[in-house]
């Protein structure tokens, strides 16, 4: 029977992940994103402007920084633009409670957004572990070959 990390390697392995919209993180990051402009719009949220554009701003970081790291050309670059896409994901998360405590969100919202920050920052994680199991088979595409035609066009 497989450990769970290999089973979750060879899932992540299987999907074939070729751009960070493949991320599972990512689309979390995004769908967090979303949450954050709609309790914006429709909560009493949009009364405190400071913490209402605190809280986008630390949103668009997430899926900002989650987009960068995977563009990046080396496996430590990834895993530090996903720990500040991490750290990110936990400024939101404290910003929401303070929200949610002062009665800028409804219990309902809070909720949600808390569940979504606390989801992303264990996906976020667990895309780092396997960003290190991995460095040694896959060190990131600055150090990958060129293709037998690249080289030949060359």
């Amino acid at each position: 029977m497989l450990s769970r990390r290999a089973d979750r390697d060879r899932r992540v392995s299987r999907a074939q992940v070729r751009r960070f919209e493949d991320l599972e993180a990512w689309q979390t990051a995004r769908e967090l994103a979303r949450g954050v402009y709609r309790a914006a719009e429709n909560q009493k949220l949009a009364a405190d402007r400071f913490l209402c554009d605190q809280m986008r701003r630390a949103a668009i970081s997430v899926v900002s920084n989650v987009a960068e790291g995977f563009e990046r050309g080396t496996r430590k670059q990834q895993i530090e633009f996903i720990y500040v896409a991490k750290g990110s994901a936990a400024e939101l998360r404290a910003q929401a409670i303070v929200a949610a405590d002062v009665g800028l969100l409804d219990t309902v919202a809070s909720r949600w957004l808390l569940e979504r920050c606390e989801t992303c920052s264990r996906q976020l994680q667990n895309y780092v572990d396997h960003l290190r199991r991995t460095a040694r088979r896959f060190p990131g595409p600055k150090y990958r070959q060129p293709a037998a035609e690249e080289a030949d066009t060359r």
